[in-house]
């Protein structure tokens, strides 16, 4: 008998013995006489045992944990176009007062456009579509975490990931890769096996961080939603929602996939005892959501777009004759594209955002229109109109949703696969990996469609 197993047949032993104890000893209280209108604590464990009936079992658990996704995907989608629009009017009012400073100081003018229409619109765009959506999300995810789902999702995807020759502590850190999947990566650490941690970590990038849902949310809206009314936020909901289960999907299957050839081995065994139902402390777990997730990823995201937003300039503005770097490349790159369902324009953009991938769209957009600095779209029909005069079809924005889900991590991430697995090799399975099964998975559809 293995010893993870003989393990998993003690646990199991024990915690049945005590729950024939508890059942003799142990009885629910009534309400006090008077009150039986008040709660007590037998309603409150009825509560909890209903509540785990559905959270827990196979055939509500799964809907209900996808409904709770979508709902928090449809607040952050309502709630953060007012505020990110407002920001960006605010921020992008500041490029203009130090493009006016740079013009009486006499700058030149490639200083001036590294500076401002380089450095600072990357770093502004990256701010006013990242911290709305950031600052609702994580807020909102901590509230179910507090509230103890997420040991339940782990516990519902332990026999699935177990399945896949994995451990069902992946459900926890795949959970964190949609804040971040350099977080996401960190949290591998509560995986003891060595082997299903690597798994763990080279597959956390199939989850949409928070720098993808940008891209997700505004080409779902433009090319999926329906009639006028609550449909124009349901269906974007629904596409977005749709594009995480394939990131779900794509979890377990390269999971499985490197279990059985770079990883082979046999799954160890998860024993999580299930939290009891708590009360969140609402303003405390936002306020520590803030601080200790939303800032922090903000702040790598806008170290690593700072600089990216030079060398994006440069490519556009150099040579200064027709064609640029930019557009030459694309050129090069059309046929591919083209045989995936994108152009390009497109890979271009994924390649150019790997330090961040919220600048992909903006990125595209400032190759179609020939840009001398990233473009940003005041409204989601300026941005259909822009992109469908370029050659796009519903099957190009579905395979672009496609592409963004499954494609490479960002460079932060890879460098935490790096400093997590301490092997250079790894982080190029890492990188490596997820490319291949984008190009593959946008090359059946296109081909399909």
């Amino acid at each position: 008998m293995e010893r993870a197993e003989l393990r998993a047949q003690i646990v199991g032993a024990i915690y049945r013995e005590a729950e024939a104890i508890a059942a003799k000893v142990v009885h629910p209280l009534a309400a006090p006489a008077g009150k039986g209108d008040g709660p007590s604590q037998g309603s409150g464990l009825k509560r909890a045992q209903t509540a785990d009936l559905l959270f827990t079992s196979r055939w509500t658990a799964f809907p209900l944990m996808a409904l709770l996704l979508a709902l928090v995907l449809w607040i952050t989608i309502v709630g953060a176009n007012y505020p990110s629009q407002l920001l960006a009017t605010a921020l992008f009012w500041v490029q203009d007062q130090l493009a006016a400073l740079a013009a009486s100081w006499q700058f030149p003018w490639w200083l001036k456009g590294v500076l401002v229409d380089g450095i600072y619109r990357t770093v502004a765009w990256v701010v006013s579509v990242m911290l709305p959506p950031m600052a609702i999300f994580f807020p909102c995810f901590a509230l179910l975490e507090d509230w103890g789902l997420l040991p339940r999702i782990a516990f519902n995807l332990d026999r699935i990931f177990k399945a896949c020759g994995t451990c069902g502590k992946q459900a926890l850190t795949m959970s964190m890769g949609l804040g971040c999947n350099a977080a996401g990566v960190v949290s591998c650490r509560i995986i003891d096996s060595p082997r299903e941690r690597l798994i763990a970590m080279l597959t956390n990038s199939f989850i949409p961080c928070n720098g993808r849902f940008p891209t997700l949310i505004a080409l779902s809206a433009t090319f999926f939603a329906g009639s006028p009314g609550w449909h124009q936020t349901l269906l974007p909901t629904l596409a977005a929602t749709g594009m995480i289960l394939v990131g779900v999907g794509a979890t377990l299957g390269v999971s499985w996939l490197l279990s059985k050839t770079l990883l082979r081995g046999l799954p160890s065994y998860f024993i999580l005892e299930l939290p009891p139902y708590r009360r969140p402390q609402i303003l405390r777990t936002i306020v520590r959501s803030m601080l200790d997730r939303t800032w922090f990823v903000l702040a790598r995201a806008v170290m690593v777009a700072a600089p990216a937003g030079a060398v994006i300039w440069l490519l556009a503005n150099f040579p200064a004759s027709s064609p640029s770097l930019l557009s030459s490349w694309a050129g090069y790159l059309d046929p591919l594209g083209r045989a995936l369902g994108l152009d390009g324009f497109i890979i271009m953009a994924f390649i150019l955002g790997l330090p961040a991938n919220e600048i992909v769209l903006p990125l595209a957009l400032m190759g179609y229109l020939a840009g001398t600095s990233m473009m940003e779209y005041s409204g989601l029909t300026e941005l259909h109109t822009v992109l469908v005069e370029h050659g796009w079809t519903w099957i190009t924005a579905l395979c672009t949703m496609l592409f963004s889900v499954l494609h490479y991590p960002c460079a932060t991430t890879l460098l935490t696969i790096k400093k997590e697995s301490g092997s250079t090799r790894w982080t190029l399975v890492g990188g490596l990996v997820p490319l291949a099964t984008a190009m593959a998975v946008t090359l059946v559809v296109n081909q399909i469609l």
